[in-house]
C-alpha cells in the first residue's frame, strides 16, 4: 500500500545513532544519487557538488571535521554512507554556459532553440548578476540552493526507509582541506550521515515530533 507523502514527512526523524552493521543497498544508492541530481534550484543553476563516502577510511576523514563537535563523530563513523553537501565558490560565465549546453543537450529548447536558449541564458545571468552586483550575496544565494536540495533529499530518502542526520556541526576549513574542496572550487556546508538507525541507542526515533501549530505558521487569505 502506497503511503501519502505527508506520512513520510511526519514519521521521518533525525537519527542520533546508527547501526554500523546495516548497509544501504547498491540499488538504493543509485536512487540517492538521482535525488541529489534532480533537485530543484533557482534558475536551474545547480551550484552544488556532493561527496559520497562509503569506506571506513573516507568516513574517518570526514569525522576529522567534528573534533569540536564530538557528539557528531560516532554517527559519521557508524553510518552506512556519509554525504557532504558542498556549494560552489564562484558562478561565472563559463559555468553558466556549461549549464546552458547541458539543457540544450537534454532537449530543453527543442521547440524553438533560437528563441528559448538565449532567453534562458539571459534570464539566468540576470539573476546571478543581481545577486553578485546589487544584493552582493551571491555566495549566500548559492548556499540556499544547496539547502533546497538538502530539504528534498531528507524527505526523499525517508521514502526509501533510510535514515539521515543533517549536521552543520562541522569545521568547514578542516573538511575542505581533508577533501581538497576549495582547490576544486567548492566549500562544504552540511554533512549528512545516512543509513539505518540503532533502535536501542537512537533516542530520537521514539520521541514525539514537535512542531508549532498552524495558527503560528500559516495565514490563509
Amino acid at each position: 500500500m502506497n503511503k501519502d507523502i505527508t506520512d513520510y514527512a511526519k514519521k521521518r526523524h533525525t537519527a542520533k545513532a546508527y547501526d554500523p552493521n546495516k548497509k544501504i543497498s547498491a540499488v538504493d544508492i543509485e536512487k540517492i544519487k538521482e535525488l541529489l541530481r534532480y533537485s530543484a534550484s533557482s534558475t536551474n543553476a545547480q551550484p552544488w557538488h556532493f561527496v559520497l563516502a562509503s569506506t571506513d577510511e573516507a568516513k574517518a576523514k570526514i569525522a576529522k571535521s567534528t573534533e569540536i563537535y564530538p557528539f557528531n563523530t560516532q554517527s559519521i563513523l557508524d553510518a552506512s554512507h556519509v554525504l557532504v553537501f558542498c556549494s560552489k565558490l564562484d558562478i561565472d560565465e563559463k559555468y553558466l554556459l556549461k549549464v546552458l549546453e547541458q539543457e540544450d543537450k537534454d532537449g530543453r529548447f527543442a521547440a524553438d532553440p533560437k528563441t528559448y536558449k538565449p532567453q534562458m541564458h539571459g534570464g539566468r545571468t540576470m539573476f546571478v548578476n543581481l545577486h553578485k552586483h546589487d544584493y552582493k550575496d551571491v555566495q549566500h544565494w548559492m548556499d540556499k540552493q544547496v539547502f533546497l536540495n538538502l530539504g528534498a533529499f531528507l524527505l526523499g530518502v525517508s521514502t526509501l526507509g533510510i535514515d539521515a542526520t543533517p549536521m552543520e556541526g562541522i569545521e568547514v576549513k578542516v573538511l575542505d582541506a581533508e577533501l581538497g574542496l576549495r582547490e576544486k572550487g567548492f566549500t562544504a556546508l552540511v554533512v549528512v550521515p545516512i543509513g539505518y538507525h540503532d533502535s536501542e541507542k537512537d533516542f530520537n526515533a521514539t520521541s514525539p515530533k514537535s512542531r508549532l501549530p498552524y495558527s503560528e505558521i500559516l495565514t490563509e487569505i
